[in-house]
């Protein structure tokens, strides 16, 4: 099939140019070689192409109209090969992103609104899920993920981490006792952002044989539901620190237990092993690179 694509645009050249010789001369080629291709695909496809003289060479009919769908090949193909040199001069194409419902308001969104600034000719679909996608079957380019990855095959890199605090509201720490202790927290109405889970909250020392098992009453897909529910009095859950400042500094919610350490969660750049090194995807990498903290 190969060879006979590679006879196609050879027999297109030489009736662009008129002969052997002139196609040869073009096509890099010796002359015999050229009509030895020809000679070639007149066989396999069982038709004359070209009627030949000294001085000229005329098509059949059905060199005609093979002539048709080559000549489309050939452009085809040249109109991709100019786009893809284009690409490397300026950045054509598209970038279908996701990202955790949590950063819809953060430094990311003007991050990537930059890069598109900077790339006029590359458009962005970007989705706000806390639902991980699955980057290969849904056709994602870049998933920007909060906590542990799995080991998926997929490229990541790793960017910071955010720091986390267990909160629960005024208004729900009025029935718990004043004073309680870690094992107190285990059976509160936690609130569990699923995708991360309630495993391994807090960090406690090498070798300690503390054990911290909690129960989720209510589990959320949404760190910001979660935010609004904790809020409203309904349990205790472990959030981003940038998302309960505000109701820390008036009351609303108290932190718990903060003489322990919380596990901070990593955020992370995802995206498909076989991406091309120099491709929008990595292009993008590049920049939120240069200019997430």
């Amino acid at each position: 099939m190969l060879n006979q694509l590679r006879q196609i645009a050879i027999f297109a050249k030489t009736v662009e140019h008129g002969s052997f010789r002139k196609a040869a001369l073009a096509l890099q080629l010796s002359p015999s070689v050229v009509s030895h291709h020809i000679a070639n695909l007149e066989e396999e496809l069982g038709v004359a192409l070209l009627y030949r003289s000294t001085r000229k060479l005329s098509l059949t009919s059905d060199g005609e109209r093979l002539l048709i769908s080559a000549r489309a090949m050939i452009n085809g193909a040249e109109d991709f090969l100019k786009v893809a040199t284009d690409q490397k001069k300026q950045l054509i194409g598209e970038l279908n992103i996701t990202l955790p419902a949590v950063l819809e308001r953060s430094e990311w969104v003007n991050h990537i609104s930059s890069f598109s600034k900077l790339h006029k000719g590359v458009n962005l679909q970007l989705n706000f899920s806390d639902t991980q996608s699955n980057l290969i079957q849904d056709g994602i380019d870049v998933a920007i993920r909060m906590g542990t990855l799995k080991d998926s095959g997929l490229k990541a890199r790793k960017f910071y981490d955010i720091e986390r605090m267990v909160v629960a509201s005024a208004d729900y720490l009025k029935h718990k006792p004043n004073q309680f202790k870690l094992e107190d927290l285990e059976n509160w109405d936690w609130i569990e952002l699923s995708p991360i889970g309630l495993n391994n909250i807090f960090s406690f020392p090498v070798g300690s044989n503390i054990s911290f098992r909690p129960k989720s009453r209510i589990r959320v897909n949404n760190a910001h539901a979660i935010h609004h529910i904790v809020v409203n009095g309904n349990g205790v859950a472990a959030l981003p620190k940038f998302l309960v400042e505000k109701e820390l500094e008036n009351g609303t919610l108290i932190r718990l237990l903060p003489n322990l350490k919380i596990k901070s969660i990593g955020v992370y750049a995802v995206w498909p092993p076989n991406a091309p090194k120099n491709g929008l995807t990595a292009r993008l990498i590049e920049h939120l690179k240069k200019n997430i903290w």
